[in-house]
């Protein structure tokens, strides 16, 4: 039996990835419907503690103003996880939600 190890790979600021990409396409539909005002790739760093930040996929101004930071995931590794959760815990102001996808649908997962 042969196993595969998952490969991480490094982050470049700026690029997005496949699932960014993509999800990217699908907050233009929205954009395009009105259920989202606006959106950035990256368009905010939180400082979390000395030498901790977290920047988030996404900043997506809704059309009601609510802003809300999405973070897109193939598969969530436990730091991710811890990341976000402390971030939300600090920022309590934005609304932080988890975006994978499954069978071609977005799936949306609220952090508090």
């Amino acid at each position: 039996m042969r196993f595969r190890a998952r490969v991480r790979t490094n982050h470049v600021a700026g690029v997005m990835n496949k699932l960014e990409a993509a999800y990217s396409s699908y907050l233009d539909l929205l954009v395009t419907g009105g259920d989202v005002h606006d959106y950035k790739f990256e368009g905010i760093k939180l400082k979390l503690a000395d030498r901790t930040t977290y920047s988030p996929d996404f900043l997506v101004i809704m059309k009601d103003g609510t802003v809300e930071l999405h973070e897109t995931k193939g598969y969530w590794e436990d730091d991710a996880r811890v990341k976000i959760k402390v971030a939300a815990s600090l920022f309590p102001y934005f609304i932080f939600r988890g975006i994978t996808r499954s069978k071609g649908a977005w799936v949306k997962e609220d952090f508090k």
